[in-house]
């Protein structure tokens, strides 16, 4: 029998999300890899929660972005 992963995005919010890539890409980076301007144009993690919570296509763009971060994270492991 084998071990189901678990879901990277379960129990995780949006706003630890955004601190989590945040820190490691920083505004900028992030902003140009998921083109959203919440991420470039005076970036804070409350006015992307705000824009995050009411555009569901933009939230997408953040999750994938942190489902590749917790990819890459696993391949170093």
């Amino acid at each position: 029998m084998t071990e189901r992963r678990k879901d990277p995005l379960e129990g995780m919010t949006l706003e630890a999300i955004l601190k989590v890539l945040v820190e490691h890409y920083g505004w900028k980076t992030m902003g140009e890899a998921v083109k959203i301007n919440c991420c470039v144009k005076d970036p804070s993690i409350n006015s992307s929660l705000k824009f995050l919570r009411r555009t569901p296509w933009a939230r997408k763009k953040v999750e994938e972005l942190y489902l590749t971060y917790v990819l890459q994270n696993e391949k170093k492991k």
